[in-house]
């Protein structure tokens, strides 16, 4: 039998784990570390647009914020968002993926076509649309239609491991002794399908974070004064050519917190999943 590889051997595991658990603690601790209020507008016109220096390490936006407190304060926003859209999503991908594998006929077949239809639109143009029907965009719409887009991957990969867990030994062992469906569900099926899931809902949390970078973006995400690395991508893109540090360093953060959680996804796949045991 192939063995299980070990966590502190997995190389990819590691640096993932280490970058999320890096930028998590900087957004948890914004408020210690944070050298500057990050909504503090500078009084001189001198101080808007300074590259970074040892009083702002990396530099200051055109109201003269200090960009890496600003930097350290979006991370609440946007790894918040990534994380708290990916758990209600993966809630009820989970209750939509268990039915439709479980009970099979007629509710899998609604069940899935629905999925399908969600999956069947552009999710990025879609959640625009979505926004536009609000009368005012903002970070909960954002986090609304995210979870309104984000539970069809769960979903399918839930009804595919539970169709191959029903057919097992003890699940009809359980239905013989005449526990019900609902206990069967929860504490035979769940359990035992919690591996792609975990998998499939790390790797969800980076394109959540991405998606509401790109909302922020077009202005349909974080509203002022409400800082998100999106929102701040946005301010800067007008200052590429004559200040890039105003976007270059949300962007750095956007980048080195999708890759830790990527990596730290296929780390898990790795370590739970038995086709990819060395």
């Amino acid at each position: 039998m192939a063995a299980r590889p070990s966590a502190l051997r997995h190389r990819g595991f590691l640096a993932g784990l280490a970058l999320v658990a890096v930028l998590a603690s900087a957004a948890l601790l914004a408020p210690l570390l944070a050298p500057h209020d990050p909504w503090q507008v500078a009084a001189g016109v001198g101080a808007t647009l300074e590259g970074p220096s040892r009083a702002h390490p990396l530099g200051t936006d055109i109201l003269g914020r200090d960009i890496f407190s600003r930097v350290l304060w979006a991370g609440r926003v946007s790894l918040s968002v990534g994380i708290g859209v990916e758990m209600l999503a993966a809630l009820i991908g989970c209750v939509v993926g268990v039915l439709a594998g479980y009970y099979g006929g007629a509710l899998d077949a609604v069940l899935m076509r629905s999925t399908d239809v969600v999956m069947a639109f552009p999710s990025l143009v879609l959640a625009i649309g979505l926004i536009a029907v609000f009368e005012r965009p903002g970070l909960d719409k954002v986090v609304v239609v995210l979870v309104a887009l984000g539970w069809t991957t769960i979903a399918r990969v839930v009804r595919g491991a539970v169709l191959t867990l029903k057919a097992r030994d003890f699940v009809q062992a359980a239905r013989a002794l005449g526990v019900g469906d609902t206990t069967i569900m929860v504490r035979h099926l769940v359990p035992n399908a919690m591996a792609p899931i975990l998998v499939t809902a790390t790797i969800g949390v980076g394109s959540n974070i991405v998606a509401e970078a790109g909302l922020s973006f077009l202005g349909l995400g974080a509203q002022s004064p409400t800082i998100s690395w999106g929102a701040m991508l946005a301010d800067g893109q007008t200052f590429l050519a004559t200040a890039p540090w105003v976007a270059v360093f949300p962007g750095l953060a956007l980048l080195l917190a999708v890759l830790g959680v990527n990596l730290l996804g296929d780390g898990v796949r790795d370590l739970l999943d038995p086709r990819f045991r060395e």
